[in-house]
C-alpha cells in the first residue's frame, strides 16, 4: 500500500487526525502534499502541483477554487451535515434571545450590580415589563434551503409548534425525505416567505447564492419579519439589509458574520462565527474529512465529493492494481477505455463508472500490473483529465 503525505491547513480536531494511519505523514509544513484537510483558510489549488484531493471540514467550499481542483482532476469533499447540530442549536436560542429580549435584560440586571440592595427587587418588578417577548409557537417560520441544516431546523421549528415553510431551489431528496410531514414544501420562494414571521437562510455560497438576499427578495416578506443568516455572509446584501430594517421591511437580522458595515446596529444581533463552534461539531466534521479524504487515496473512493461523482468500489484480493480515469463527460469514454485495455491484452476484472454531468469517473481493477503504455495512451486524449493507478499487491 502506498504512502500518502498530508497538509493540514488550520485546527483539525484531534479525533479526526487520529484517523489518519500508519500510510500518512501529516504535516503542517507538507510543500508536496497529496491531500490536504482544511477549514476555513483561502485554499489555490494551483500551489500544489501534487495534489490529488482536498477535503473541507465543513460544509461550505468557497474558500477553495473549486472549478480550477476540478480542471486539474483534484477532488474536493466537504462534511455535510457533520455541524448541523450545532448550527441549529444556535438558531434558535438566537431567535429567542431576540424575541423575549432576552439580551437587553441581561444587561438591566447587570446595571443593577451599583444599586442600593435594598431596591433591587423594586428596581426589577418597576422595569420588567419594558423587556416583555413575544413566543415563537403558532408563529411562522421560513426556512430557504433544506440541506441537513435546513431540514432540521425545519423539524426544530414544528417541534416547538411553529408554522413551517420550507424552500430549497434545487432540492436533494435524501434531505426531502427527512422533513417531517408537517413541514410545509413550497414550491416558490415567494410562497415560503411571504407570511412568515421569521426567515432562515440555509444556502450555499457561490456564484448564484451571491447577494440572493437583495431587494428584490426582502420585498416579499412579511413586514416586520426577523431574518437570520447563520450560512454565508455575502449571501445578503447589507445595504438593502439595512434599508430594509431602516424601512420598517425587517423588525432585525441576526447573523453570525459581523461586519464593519453592520456592527453596532441597535436591531442587529450578531454572534462571532460561533455556527459550527463546538467540540461535537469540530470533531464531527474533521472525522467525516479523514474518511472521506483517506478512502479516497487509499481506493479511489468517493464520497461527499462537491465535484466529482459518488462512486465506491471494494477490491477483491485477487485486484493487483486499480486505474482511475477521471474525463470531461463526453460520449464515448468508457468505450474508449475499454478498447485501450484490449488493445494491450489486459484483462478488466471491474469497471465502475460514474458521471455528475460534468465530470466522468472510471474504477478499473486488474489482477496483474497495468502497463505504462496504457496510461500513457489514456493520458494522450484530450478529454482524459487524470489518470492514477494504485497498487494493493504486497
Amino acid at each position: 500500500m502506498s504512502h500518502f503525505k498530508i497538509r493540514k491547513i488550520n485546527a483539525i480536531a484531534e479525533e479526526g487526525l487520529q484517523l489518519f494511519t500508519d500510510n500518512f505523514h501529516v504535516s503542517e509544513d507538507e510543500q508536496s502534499p497529496d491531500g490536504i484537510v482544511i477549514r476555513s483558510s483561502p485554499l489555490n489549488v494551483d500551489d500544489y502541483p501534487t495534489l490529488l484531493a482536498v477535503a473541507r471540514a465543513g460544509a461550505g467550499t468557497n474558500n477553495i477554487n473549486v472549478e480550477r481542483a476540478t480542471e486539474k482532476g483534484i477532488c474536493v469533499f466537504n462534511t455535510p451535515g457533520a455541524n448541523a447540530n450545532a448550527v441549529v442549536d444556535l438558531v434558535f436560542p438566537m431567535i429567542g434571545v431576540w424575541k423575549r429580549n432576552i439580551f437587553k435584560g441581561i444587561e438591566f440586571c447587570k446595571s443593577l450590580a451599583a444599586m442600593d440592595p435594598d431596591k433591587v427587587n423594586a428596581e426589577v418588578e418597576a422595569r420588567k415589563a419594558a423587556f416583555r417577548g413575544v413566543e415563537i409557537a403558532g408563529k411562522t417560520l421560513g426556512v430557504v434551503g433544506l440541506g441537513q441544516i435546513g431540514v432540521r431546523l425545519a423539524n426544530g421549528g414544528v417541534h416547538r409548534h411553529m408554522v413551517v415553510n420550507g424552500f430549497d431551489p434545487a432540492p436533494a431528496l435524501a434531505n426531502i425525505h427527512l422533513l417531517s410531514p408537517e413541514v410545509r414544501l413550497c414550491r416558490s420562494l415567494t410562497a415560503a416567505v411571504e407570511n412568515a414571521d421569521v426567515v432562515s437562510l440555509h444556502l450555499p455560497l457561490n456564484d448564484r447564492t451571491r447577494n440572493f438576499v437583495n431587494s428584490e427578495f426582502l420585498s416579499r416578506l412579511k413586514r416586520g419579519a426577523v431574518l437570520i443568516n447563520y450560512a454565508r455572509g455575502p449571501i445578503v446584501d447589507e445595504s438593502a439589509i439595512l434599508e430594509a430594517l431602516d424601512s420598517g421591511i425587517l423588525e432585525a437580522y441576526l447573523c453570525d458574520f459581523p461586519t464593519p458595515a453592520i456592527i453596532g446596529h441597535p436591531r442587529i444581533l450578531m454572534t462571532p462565527h460561533l455556527g459550527a463552534s463546538t467540540s461535537e461539531s469540530e470533531g464531527n466534521c474533521a472525522t467525516m474529512a479523514v474518511k472521506e479524504l483517506s478512502t479516497y487515496l487509499k481506493y479511489g473512493n468517493v464520497v461527499h465529493s462537491v465535484n466529482f461523482p459518488t462512486i465506491e468500489s471494494t477490491p477483491t484480493d485477487d485486484v493487483h492494481s486499480r486505474l482511475i480515469v477521471i474525463n470531461r463527460d463526453v460520449p464515448g469514454m468508457i468505450a474508449l477505455i475499454s478498447n485501450i485495455f484490449g488493445k494491450y491484452s489486459l484483462n478488466i476484472a471491474s469497471y465502475l463508472n460514474q458521471s455528475n454531468g460534468t465530470v466522468g469517473y472510471n474504477i478499473i481493477d486488474v489482477e496483474s500490473e497495468i502497463p505504462g503504455d496504457i496510461v500513457k495512451e489514456l493520458n494522450g486524449n484530450k478529454d482524459v483529465i487524470r489518470t492514477r493507478t494504485i497498487v494493493f499487491a504486497k
